[in-house]
């Protein structure tokens, strides 16, 4: 059985980065749809997909996975979304990946394992890459991915793609603001005791995850969303930068 309990170099491959995307590749006919939203234009020099100006030509060539990541509660679907729409790339909810056991275990307020968790970590790994194989220059996924190791996973992501680039947007708050949170939200099955066993196994992302740009949710969600929105944009200003100095 393979173990992913080994941290991947954020920098670099791994000497068993190999053998966990071959062992992963999933068919992926099963699994939900991507969300598609209707996408606002953005100001200043906005991104569209397919539509580069000549100055932003080689931006084309770059590709992205947005990892919209943090506990229950902390506004990953809604900053997610609205990533999306901006810069006109495909969403892809997380949650929908679930196996109908994961939700089962969930409802009931039993915390998933990190056996159920691996086979839904590499399918959203897969469902990201199938998106941009389909010519998009980037998609925006939520997952939790609360440990290092579930990090990891789709981390491997490009190792094997040209031009690709992982990056983790973690959504930071305090249990007690994401509880409140929790709590007013109806019709989810993520319950409020959920939010506490997350916590427990929570390991936030440290400074050696260069790859990390933190957020603090515990603001208005317009800020949260406008701050996400421009750490997105410089992010990938410095990917075109670099690329283009190679």
């Amino acid at each position: 059985m393979l173990s992913y309990d080994s941290p991947v170099s954020v920098n670099g491959q791994s000497s068993a980065a190999s053998t966990i995307m071959s062992a992963t590749r999933q068919n992926m006919a099963s699994t939900p749809k991507t969300v598609r939203l209707p996408a606002p234009a953005l100001s200043n020099g906005s991104l569209t997909n397919g539509a580069a100006s000549s100055t932003n030509a080689s931006l084309a060539k770059q590709h992205h996975i947005w990892l919209v990541t943090g506990p229950a509660g902390c506004g990953k679907s809604t900053v997610a979304k609205y990533l999306a729409t901006c810069l006109h790339i495909p969403y892809i909810e997380g949650d929908e990946y679930h196996p109908q056991a994961n939700i089962d275990k969930m409802s009931a307020g039993i915390p998933l394992t990190d056996a159920d968790r691996w086979d839904w970590l590499t399918a959203l790994r897969e469902a990201s890459i199938h998106e941009l194989e389909q010519g998009h220059d980037g998609v925006v996924l939520t997952c939790s991915a609360l440990k290092r190791k579930y990090r990891d996973v789709i981390r491997v992501a490009p190792y094997f793609t040209p031009n690709l680039h992982l990056h983790f947007i973690y959504l930071d708050a305090s249990e007690e603001v994401l509880l409140q949170r929790v709590l007013a939200r109806q019709n989810h099955y993520m319950g409020a005791n959920m939010v506490h066993s997350q916590f427990d196994i929570l390991e936030p992302p440290t400074k050696a995850e260069v790859d990390v740009i933190r957020v603090d949710v515990s603001r208005p969600a317009d800020v949260v969303m406008a701050e996400a929105l421009d750490n997105v944009l410089k992010t990938m200003d410095q990917v075109q930068g670099a690329s283009a100095q190679k």
